[in-house]
C-alpha cells in the first residue's frame, strides 16, 4: 500500500522533500529513494502532439510539463519547454503575458474560506461552468460544467458533494449575489448553526469582480482550456452550424458537455499538483496546492474544516438537485434514437465529435422542415 501512495505522488512530479513530508504526515514511512527513469524523448513529443490536437494547445510549457508527469512521462521541463518551442513555435509566442498586479490576500488555512463563483464564456453556446477554490491552498474543490447555473438546487449539489468529500464544510464562503447561490448559503448557515454564529461569520457576499482567488483562476481556465472550446463553437457559427437556438444549444450539450467535463478534471488535477510560484508582496504561501492543502502546518497554516453532523448533510442532500440529462431530456431521447437508426457514435475525438453535431443537427433540422 505503502508502495502505492509513492507511485502516485511520484506520478504527479512531487519532489523529494514533498514526498517524505506527505508519507510521514499521513502514512507514517520515514524513508524514500527516489528512481528517476526518463521517458524517449519521442514518446515525450508524441504526447505533447497528441495534447496540441486539444485545448493542450493553450498549455504553456510548465503546465505541459505537469501534464507529462500525471501521464506517467518523466522527462525534465526544459526537455518539454523545447518541444513544445519545436512542434508548436506559434503557439509559444501567443501565449506570452503580461503580468498582473494582485492584490494583499491573507487566509489561515485550508478550508478557511472557499471561493465560488460561475463562469460565463461558454454560456452562449449553452455550457455553464461552476468553480470552487480553496482561499489558502488554491486547490479546486470542484469545476463543473453543465447546461445550467442558475438553478440553485444544482450549485447546492456541488457544495455537499464538496462538504461530504472533505468531512466538513469550510470556516466562510465568498460567493456574490446571484440568486443561484440562495440554497447554498442556507446550507452553509445550517451546518455552522451549533456554533450560534451570525450569518455573516460564515458567509460573504459581494460582486465576483471582488472574489479575487476565483477570478484570477478563471485567467487560467480560459488560457488552458476553454479558448479552445471559444475558438471551435465561433468556428461553427462561422460556417453556419450554430444559430444561437435552443436547438443548438442543446445539441451543443448532448454532444460536447461529457468531452469538455473530461478536460476540466484534466485541468483541475493538473493545476491541483502543479507548482505556485512565490509572488511579490504576497502572504500567500506558495507551492502545490494539493501539499499545501493536506500539510498547512509546514506552510504556517491551519486546517480550518468545520466538522458536521451527518444528519444535517442529509438533510441538505435531500434539498439539492444532482446532474442528469446533459441537454433538455426530450432533445437527448431524439438524439440517442437518430444515433441508433444512422449508426451514429459519440466518442472523445473533439473533430469526430464535431461531425456527429453537425449530423444530428441536419437530420433534427430536415424532421422539423417537413
Amino acid at each position: 500500500m505503502d508502495c502505492e501512495y509513492i507511485e502516485d505522488y511520484f506520478k504527479r512530479g512531487f519532489t523529494t522533500d514533498e514526498i517524505l513530508n506527505l508519507l510521514a504526515d499521513s502514512h507514517g514511512v520515514k524513508q524514500l529513494w527516489r528512481r528517476k527513469n526518463k521517458t524517449n524523448v519521442a514518446e515525450v513529443a508524441t504526447f505533447i502532439e497528441q495534447q496540441l490536437e486539444t485545448s493542450g494547445q493553450c498549455h504553456g510549457y510548465r503546465w505541459m510539463h505537469q501534464k507529462c508527469w500525471l501521464h506517467g512521462i518523466v522527462t525534465d521541463r526544459e526537455t518539454v519547454r523545447i518541444l513544445l518551442q519545436l512542434l508548436d513555435g506559434e503557439g509559444v509566442d501567443l501565449r506570452s503575458r503580461n503580468r498582473l498586479r494582485r492584490r494583499i490576500y491573507h487566509s489561515c488555512g485550508p478550508h478557511y474560506v472557499w471561493h465560488i463563483d460561475g463562469y460565463d464564456k461558454l454560456k452562449p453556446f449553452g455550457i455553464a461552468i461552476s468553480g470552487c477554490i480553496d482561499g489558502f491552498s488554491r486547490k479546486m474543490i470542484w469545476l463543473e460544467a453543465y447546461k445550467t447555473n442558475k438553478d440553485p438546487k444544482i450549485i447546492a449539489g456541488y457544495y455537499i458533494d464538496a462538504v461530504i468529500n472533505a468531512g466538513g464544510c469550510p470556516a466562510k464562503l465568498r460567493l456574490d449575489l446571484g440568486t443561484e447561490n440562495g440554497h447554498m448559503a442556507e446550507m452553509q448557515q445550517f451546518l455552522h448553526f451549533s456554533e450560534n454564529q451570525a450569518e455573516t461569520d460564515n458567509v460573504t457576499f459581494g460582486p465576483s469582480t471582488g472574489n479575487q482567488r476565483i477570478e484570477r483562476w478563471w485567467l487560467t481556465l480560459r488560457s488552458e482550456c476553454v479558448q479552445f472550446w471559444i475558438d471551435l463553437f465561433d468556428k461553427l457559427s462561422v460556417d453556419g452550424y450554430f444559430s444561437d437556438n435552443f436547438l443548438d444549444k442543446s445539441l451543443i450539450q448532448f454532444c460536447f458537455l461529457q468531452i469538455i467535463q473530461e478536460e476540466l478534471n484534466e485541468v483541475v488535477l493538473t493545476w491541483n499538483n502543479h507548482r505556485v510560484r512565490q509572488v511579490h508582496n504576497s502572504r500567500s504561501p506558495h507551492g502545490r496546492p494539493s501539499i499545501l492543502h493536506a500539510v498547512p502546518h509546514l506552510y504556517g497554516g491551519r486546517d480550518c474544516l468545520h466538522h458536521v453532523d451527518l444528519e444535517k448533510v442529509q438533510v441538505c442532500l435531500d434539498e439539492c438537485v444532482l446532474k442528469d440529462f446533459p441537454c433538455d431530456e426530450d432533445v437527448f431521447h431524439i438524439c440517442v434514437d437518430l444515433m441508433s437508426e444512422y449508426n451514429l457514435k459519440l466518442t472523445n475525438d473533439v473533430f469526430e465529435t464535431v461531425n456527429l453535431y453537425i449530423a444530428l443537427r441536419q437530420l433534427m433540422n430536415n424532421e422539423l422542415d417537413h
